[in-house]
Protein backbone atom coordinates (compact mmCIF):
# COMPACT_ATOMS: atom_id res chain seq x y z
CA UNK A 1 0.00 0.00 0.00
CA UNK A 2 1.44 3.38 -1.02
CA UNK A 3 -0.71 5.60 1.18
CA UNK A 4 -1.46 6.27 4.84
CA UNK A 5 -4.67 7.59 6.31
CA UNK A 6 -4.10 11.25 7.09
CA UNK A 7 -5.25 10.79 10.67
CA UNK A 8 -2.66 8.01 11.14
CA UNK A 9 0.48 9.86 10.07
CA UNK A 10 3.20 10.24 12.75
CA UNK A 11 2.79 13.32 14.93
CA UNK A 12 6.23 14.53 13.87
CA UNK A 13 5.13 15.04 10.28
CA UNK A 14 4.23 18.68 9.50
CA UNK A 15 1.01 17.63 7.77
CA UNK A 16 -2.39 19.26 8.31
CA UNK A 17 -4.87 16.94 9.98
CA UNK A 18 -7.59 18.08 7.60
CA UNK A 19 -7.38 17.52 3.86
CA UNK A 20 -7.43 14.57 1.48
CA UNK A 21 -8.09 11.24 3.23
CA UNK A 22 -4.68 9.79 2.38
CA UNK A 23 -1.05 10.90 2.27
CA UNK A 24 1.97 9.20 0.72
CA UNK A 25 3.57 6.34 2.65
CA UNK A 26 7.40 6.37 2.82
CA UNK A 27 9.44 3.43 1.57
CA UNK A 28 11.04 2.84 4.97
CA UNK A 29 11.57 4.34 8.46
CA UNK A 30 8.06 5.76 8.74
CA UNK A 31 8.58 6.70 12.39
CA UNK A 32 12.05 8.19 11.87
CA UNK A 33 11.58 10.35 8.81
CA UNK A 34 9.33 11.97 6.23
CA UNK A 35 8.74 11.17 2.54
CA UNK A 36 10.56 13.39 0.06
CA UNK A 37 7.18 14.32 -1.44
CA UNK A 38 6.04 15.85 1.87
CA UNK A 39 9.23 17.92 2.03
CA UNK A 40 8.91 19.21 -1.54
CA UNK A 41 5.16 19.83 -1.62
CA UNK A 42 3.99 20.54 1.94
CA UNK A 43 7.10 22.05 3.53
CA UNK A 44 9.00 23.83 0.74
CA UNK A 45 5.93 24.46 -1.47
CA UNK A 46 8.04 23.71 -4.56
CA UNK A 47 5.30 21.72 -6.24
CA UNK A 48 1.54 21.53 -6.01
CA UNK A 49 1.09 17.80 -6.38
CA UNK A 50 2.80 14.44 -6.64
CA UNK A 51 2.98 14.58 -10.43
CA UNK A 52 5.07 17.77 -10.34
CA UNK A 53 7.38 16.30 -7.70
CA UNK A 54 7.93 13.16 -9.77
CA UNK A 55 8.72 15.29 -12.83
CA UNK A 56 11.33 17.32 -10.92
CA UNK A 57 12.95 14.09 -9.72
CA UNK A 58 12.86 12.58 -13.23
CA UNK A 59 14.53 15.73 -14.61
CA UNK A 60 17.30 15.33 -11.99
CA UNK A 61 16.60 18.66 -10.31
CA UNK A 62 16.42 17.23 -6.79
CA UNK A 63 19.37 15.84 -4.82
CA UNK A 64 19.26 14.08 -1.44
CA UNK A 65 22.51 13.76 0.50
CA UNK A 66 24.49 14.85 -2.59
CA UNK A 67 22.94 12.12 -4.77
CA UNK A 68 20.21 12.36 -7.39
CA UNK A 69 16.82 11.65 -5.84
CA UNK A 70 15.15 8.55 -7.27
CA UNK A 71 11.70 8.29 -5.71
CA UNK A 72 9.29 10.76 -4.11
CA UNK A 73 8.43 8.10 -1.51
CA UNK A 74 12.02 7.80 -0.25
CA UNK A 75 12.40 8.70 3.41
CA UNK A 76 14.32 11.73 4.65
CA UNK A 77 15.67 11.05 8.14
CA UNK A 78 17.04 13.52 10.68
CA UNK A 79 19.86 15.70 9.25
CA UNK A 80 19.43 14.40 5.70
CA UNK A 81 19.91 17.18 3.14
CA UNK A 82 18.00 18.27 0.05
CA UNK A 83 19.48 20.17 -2.88
CA UNK A 84 17.26 22.07 -5.35
CA UNK A 85 19.58 22.61 -8.31
CA UNK A 86 17.42 25.01 -10.29
CA UNK A 87 17.12 27.38 -7.33
CA UNK A 88 20.58 26.66 -5.90
CA UNK A 89 18.94 26.13 -2.52
CA UNK A 90 19.90 23.55 0.10
CA UNK A 91 18.07 22.35 3.20
CA UNK A 92 18.58 20.05 6.16
CA UNK A 93 15.95 18.01 8.02
CA UNK A 94 15.81 19.09 11.66
CA UNK A 95 13.60 18.59 14.71
CA UNK A 96 11.92 21.63 16.23
CA UNK A 97 11.68 22.10 19.99
CA UNK A 98 8.14 20.75 19.71
CA UNK A 99 9.44 17.53 18.19
CA UNK A 100 8.19 18.25 14.64
CA UNK A 101 10.23 17.78 11.48
CA UNK A 102 11.22 20.99 9.76
CA UNK A 103 13.69 22.14 7.11
CA UNK A 104 16.55 24.54 7.76
CA UNK A 105 18.28 26.32 4.89
CA UNK A 106 22.02 25.58 4.69
CA UNK A 107 24.92 26.19 2.32
CA UNK A 108 25.92 23.97 -0.58
CA UNK A 109 29.07 22.95 1.31
CA UNK A 110 27.05 21.96 4.39
CA UNK A 111 24.71 19.86 2.25
CA UNK A 112 27.48 17.29 1.67
CA UNK A 113 27.57 16.33 5.37
CA UNK A 114 25.21 14.77 7.87
CA UNK A 115 25.40 13.53 11.45
CA UNK A 116 24.04 10.18 12.58
CA UNK A 117 24.33 8.07 15.73
CA UNK A 118 26.33 4.83 15.78
CA UNK A 119 24.16 1.91 16.87
CA UNK A 120 26.38 -1.06 16.00
CA UNK A 121 29.92 -2.08 15.07
CA UNK A 122 30.91 -5.31 13.38
CA UNK A 123 34.26 -6.87 12.46
CA UNK A 124 34.32 -8.24 8.92
CA UNK A 125 36.78 -10.52 7.13
CA UNK A 126 40.23 -8.96 6.97
CA UNK A 127 39.64 -7.22 10.31
CA UNK A 128 37.71 -4.44 8.62
CA UNK A 129 35.23 -2.59 10.84
CA UNK A 130 31.70 -1.91 9.65
CA UNK A 131 29.96 0.94 11.47
CA UNK A 132 26.16 0.96 11.38
CA UNK A 133 24.17 4.14 11.90
CA UNK A 134 20.71 4.94 13.21
CA UNK A 135 19.47 6.05 9.78
CA UNK A 136 20.27 2.66 8.23
CA UNK A 137 23.53 3.66 6.58
CA UNK A 138 26.75 1.73 7.19
CA UNK A 139 30.39 2.35 6.32
CA UNK A 140 33.68 0.46 6.43
CA UNK A 141 36.01 2.66 8.47
CA UNK A 142 39.04 2.57 10.74
CA UNK A 143 37.75 5.64 12.59
CA UNK A 144 37.89 5.05 16.36
CA UNK A 145 34.27 5.40 17.41
CA UNK A 146 32.07 3.67 19.98
CA UNK A 147 28.42 2.73 20.01
CA UNK A 148 26.51 5.81 21.19
CA UNK A 149 28.93 8.22 19.53
CA UNK A 150 27.91 10.06 16.37
CA UNK A 151 29.69 10.23 13.07
CA UNK A 152 30.04 13.27 10.84
CA UNK A 153 29.54 11.65 7.44
CA UNK A 154 30.79 13.05 4.16
CA UNK A 155 28.00 11.92 1.84
CA UNK A 156 29.85 12.91 -1.33
CA UNK A 157 32.96 10.91 -0.52
CA UNK A 158 31.02 8.23 1.39
CA UNK A 159 33.25 8.25 4.44
CA UNK A 160 33.20 9.20 8.11
CA UNK A 161 35.01 12.50 8.55
CA UNK A 162 34.90 12.78 12.33
CA UNK A 163 33.76 10.98 15.45
CA UNK A 164 31.61 13.00 17.86
CA UNK A 165 32.09 11.32 21.21
CA UNK A 166 29.41 10.64 23.78
CA UNK A 167 31.04 12.43 26.72
CA UNK A 168 30.32 15.00 29.38
CA UNK A 169 29.78 18.53 28.01
CA UNK A 170 29.02 17.17 24.53
CA UNK A 171 26.13 18.93 22.79
CA UNK A 172 23.24 16.59 22.08
CA UNK A 173 19.73 16.57 20.67
CA UNK A 174 16.97 14.39 22.06
CA UNK A 175 15.61 12.36 19.14
CA UNK A 176 13.02 10.15 20.84
CA UNK A 177 10.46 10.50 23.63
CA UNK A 178 8.40 13.41 24.89
CA UNK A 179 11.39 15.77 24.97
CA UNK A 180 12.25 15.23 21.28
CA UNK A 181 13.83 18.26 19.63
CA UNK A 182 15.40 19.72 22.77
CA UNK A 183 19.11 20.52 22.55
CA UNK A 184 21.43 20.66 25.56
CA UNK A 185 24.77 19.56 26.99
CA UNK A 186 25.55 16.32 28.81
CA UNK A 187 26.12 17.07 32.47
CA UNK A 188 26.65 13.51 33.64
CA UNK A 189 26.75 10.04 32.09
CA UNK A 190 25.14 7.30 34.20
CA UNK A 191 26.53 4.25 32.38
CA UNK A 192 25.11 1.70 34.81
CA UNK A 193 21.59 2.98 34.13
CA UNK A 194 22.24 3.72 30.43
CA UNK A 195 21.17 7.31 31.02
CA UNK A 196 22.57 10.82 30.78
CA UNK A 197 21.73 13.99 32.62
CA UNK A 198 21.27 16.84 30.15
CA UNK A 199 21.43 20.50 31.05
CA UNK A 200 19.47 23.08 29.05
CA UNK A 201 20.65 26.16 30.95
CA UNK A 202 18.87 28.22 33.60
CA UNK A 203 19.06 25.31 36.06
CA UNK A 204 16.93 23.14 33.80
CA UNK A 205 18.06 19.53 33.44
CA UNK A 206 16.50 16.12 32.83
CA UNK A 207 17.56 12.48 32.74
CA UNK A 208 17.24 10.77 29.36
CA UNK A 209 18.10 7.30 28.08
CA UNK A 210 21.31 7.26 26.03
CA UNK A 211 19.45 5.60 23.14
CA UNK A 212 17.15 8.64 22.96
CA UNK A 213 19.89 11.18 22.21
CA UNK A 214 22.32 12.00 19.43
CA UNK A 215 25.63 13.83 19.85
CA UNK A 216 25.80 16.80 17.46
CA UNK A 217 28.96 18.60 18.67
Amino acid sequence: MTHLKRQSVPKRWPVARKGTPFVVKPNFNQERGIPLLIALRDMLKLCQNRKEAKRAIYEKKIFVNSKEAKDEKNTLTLFDTIGILSAKKYYKVILTKKGKYSLEEITEKESAFKISRIIKKKTLNGKKIQINFRDGKNFISDMKCSIGDSGLINMKDKKIEKCLQLREKAKVIIVEGKHSGKVGAIEKIKSERKMVKINFGKDEDINVLIKQIMVIE
